[in-house]
């Protein structure tokens, strides 16, 4: 559903935009709501609200008795927040997200099928720069083709 890699910067009141493309399947699916949380690899998690409830339905199957489940859940419920874009696509991403993230100003905004994940744009570039090399040893050690 969500593909690409976009640049863009918050703006002076705070607001990140979503690109254009991303626009155009939120209208295409009726999607008007998303839900934020802490992602890993210190980016932000973006989920449509229906992919959200998909999300929870599977941590909610988790065993709570566990601490790793636990503290894992606490994590990523505990920085979730809804946001509504406005007709523009603006929306404001919570200070204490940019701060997890370590988002200031530029970011880069990819789109991971289900989800999108809002990136620092230098966190990007290391990460892209450090995973780059090791595409195809991944992808033979995940995929059985």
């Amino acid at each position: 559903m969500f593909y690409g890699e976009f640049k863009h910067s918050i703006d002076r009141k705070g607001r990140l935009i979503l690109p254009a493309k991303f626009r155009e399947v939120c209208k295409e699916y009726r999607i008007d709501r998303f839900f934020l949380t802490r992602g890993l690899d210190k980016c932000i998690f973006m989920f449509t609200e229906d992919e959200w409830h998909l999300q929870e339905q599977k941590f909610k199957t988790m065993s709570f008795t566990k601490q790793e489940t636990r503290s894992f859940n606490r994590m990523f419920f505990s920085g979730a927040v809804d946001v509504v874009p406005d007709k523009q696509g603006r929306f404001i991403i919570p200070e204490y997200l940019k701060e997890y993230a370590d988002v200031k100003k530029d970011t880069v905004i990819i789109g991971v099928s289900n989800r999108i994940e809002i990136w620092d744009r230098k966190s990007w570039q290391s990460f892209y720069e450090n995973s780059s090399g090791s595409f195809e040893q991944i992808a033979e050690n995940i995929l059985n083709l």
